[in-house]
């Protein structure tokens, strides 16, 4: 069922999964539309179904063929995150459309809406509903209905139960509830449709499955194309930037107005490796860079509920007048790490970790990322607040004292800290963003400081960062390792993109990071700050970093090049993981939001320096 280039050992590829959501979390729907991963009913709850990190225990929610002479597809309808599963066989063509009703109004409990049609001939199907609450570690009993069944845990969880409605009958096995070889011939369909009960556990709830099912597919379907038709980009690629923005928009928490670096966990970096983490918060980095480029597209109201977030974060600092590098997506504090044991993990990558101990780490390099954003939303979006400003004083002073201080870095190394170059170059970007602001907006600052220190920071990156020998930016001050991360420094105004210095960089990581259109964020096996075994793919989102400044740098055409060729290891629905494995296949956590926000911000520089060269010519 599906393509299996690689023997996976029973589980399906990450990259042939779609993804579907309503703003609180996602499912995760493979090419035989099993749905694998879904946390329930928010994005940092535990799975209901994880059979994608334990295919025997993990519990998953299919609906396939009752034979496997079929092959599939996957769509989504244009312009919106409605995905389609098609299969094809001799005997004719069927499909499974699978959505999350969008609930801005009223009745917000989390919902998947699942319809198996056949278009042409005649199909069997099987349908399996095998749920496993709190990451399977809690048992449940089910019980049918006369139209679906209920799932019941015997002790609390995040919720309190989960209810299948269905249009045909049921049976019970092994827990789950099943529907056996039911037959469609063209122009049949059956719905199903999975909620989260109610706190009183109600079992007598009427519903007409098929006005709500029609209502709700009509409603999610206009939401995402109202909301893909306020993107202000009409450049080249506009399907894939469509794509990618219908992604990040998945990722947001409406409740909360917080967006989660992906939505999943435990996916390896390394196939049976230990590089396996939790992404399911909000990382003040990958937060800001997804607001800002969304405030690219024209989404000035995504981005205005996240300033709100970060207004709220900036009023509770630590007590030495820092931030944390990552919150909660309510904006709690304490993100503790554990291992779910009792789960193999995909293709046996152990462990499976669930909290993020990095949460508590020292990475100065989030202050460069918030106050950039800040920057662009008060030059863009709205300006900001008295109360805001005065929190962000707070936090630059806190910048100006310890910006030379050794930290993890923004790959959170766990090898011990080091003076990374990146955190350098982002404490200097804090600095020039704040002096910015309080110019442009004549806000009340200590100007002379600021400058003072900011111009500090410059000079230490040139006096120390660049190494002679290598000509090159180095990862850390006194290493002769490169780190990928230095493509920012043109990218957030630091250097010319046409500085020798910069040139000569450029050539370095060409010649040690860059395989193709691919590049590793740094070599796990020359002596780089890790702190881990193993190694990693190369990352998705330095490789369009690489891109973008190769256009800026000069050479469009290669930047073009470059671009397009990393467009062609998207899945086949336009979406990227975190790394690119050494067979092309997807690895880390999926969808991940770094990776699509460096497409975006490529896609728009690229575009623009071809249409300039264009009017040139």
């Amino acid at each position: 069922m599906g393509r299996a280039p690689l023997d996976t050992d029973g589980y399906p590829l990450i990259e042939d999964h779609g993804i579907i959501g309503d703003l609180s979390t996602v499912a995760l729907v493979s090419m035989d539309a099993s749905i694998d991963f879904m946390c329930f009913p928010r994005f940092d709850a535990p799975t209901v179904f994880g059979s994608l990190l334990d295919k025997n225990d993990g519990g998953y929610f299919q609906i396939r063929p009752c034979f496997d002479g079929a092959s599939s597809r996957q769509m989504y309808l244009p312009d919106t995150n409605v995905l389609l599963t098609r299969f094809l066989s001799r005997d004719g063509v069927a499909e499974v459309s699978d959505f999350m009703p969008i609930h801005l109004e009223g009745d917000d409990r989390a919902q998947v809406v699942r319809r198996v049609k056949c278009v042409r001939g005649a199909f069997n199907f099987d349908m399996v509903c095998a749920p496993r609450f709190e990451y399977g570690r809690v048992e449940h009993a089910t019980a049918l209905l006369p139209d679906g069944a209920i799932f019941v845990p015997q002790e609390p969880t995040a919720v309190p139960g989960l209810r299948l409605y269905s249009q045909i009958p049921l049976t019970i096995s092994e827990g789950g509830a099943q529907a056996s070889h039911f037959e469609l011939v063209a122009g049949e369909s059956v719905l199903f449709l999975l909620e989260e009960m109610d706190d009183d556990n109600s079992e007598e709830l009427e519903l007409d499955l098929e006005d709500f099912a029609t209502t709700a597919f009509k409603d999610t379907v206009n939401y995402w194309r109202a909301w893909i038709s306020e993107n202000k980009y009409r450049g080249r690629w506009r399907e894939v930037v469509n794509r990618s923005a219908l992604t990040l928009k998945l990722l947001v928490s409406d409740e909360n107005g917080s967006l989660v670096a992906a939505p999943t966990f435990g996916l390896p970096e390394e196939v049976g490796g230990e590089r396996n983490w939790d992404y399911r918060y909000t990382w003040i980095r990958d937060a800001s860079l997804t607001l800002r480029s969304l405030m690219q597209l024209g989404y000035t109201e995504e981005s205005a509920r996240f300033m709100d977030w970060i207004e709220a974060r900036a009023a509770d600092l630590n007590p030495d007048g820092s931030l944390q590098i990552m919150y909660g997506i309510d904006g709690r504090k304490h993100l503790d790490e554990s291992e779910l044991s009792h789960w193999e993990g995909y293709r046996s990558s152990a462990p499976v970790r669930i909290g993020n101990g990095a949460y508590d780490q020292l990475q100065l390099d989030i202050y460069g990322e918030l106050m950039d954003s800040v920057y662009i939303f008060n030059r863009d979006g709205d300006p900001i607040s008295n109360g805001l400003w005065t929190n962000l004083i707070k936090l630059i002073e806190w910048v100006c004292e310890n910006w030379q201080q050794p930290d993890e870095g923004i790959w959170e190394v766990r090898g011990g800290r080091k003076e990374f170059l990146y955190s350098r170059l982002l404490s200097w970007l804090a600095l020039d963003r704040g002096v910015k602001i309080a110019l442009e907006r004549s806000f009340p600052a200590p100007l002379v400081r600021w400058v003072k220190v900011r111009d500090s920071i410059y000079n230490d990156i040139f006096t120390n960062f660049f190494n002679e020998d290598l000509q090159a930016f180095v990862q850390y001050k006194g290493a002769a390792t490169l780190d990928g991360s230095t493509l920012l420094m043109p990218l957030v105004g630091f250097i010319s993109p046409t500085d020798p210095k910069w040139l000569s960089t450029l050539a370095a990581l060409e010649r040690e990071l860059v395989e193709d259109s691919h590049v590793y964020r740094y070599k796990t096996t020359t002596g780089a700050a890790d702190g881990l075994d193993g190694e990693e793919g190369t990352f998705n989102m330095v490789s369009f970093w690489y891109a973008e400044v190769l256009a800026l740098s000069g050479d469009v055409e290669g930047a073009r090049y470059v671009f397009e060729k990393m467009l062609g290891y998207a899945n086949h629905l336009g979406l990227f993981g975190e790394e690119l494995g050494p067979h092309g296949e997807q690895l880390g956590n999926f969808p991940q939001a770094f990776t699509h926000l460096g497409l975006i911000s490529a896609a728009q520089t690229i575009n623009r320096l071809l249409d300039e060269r264009q009017l040139i010519s």
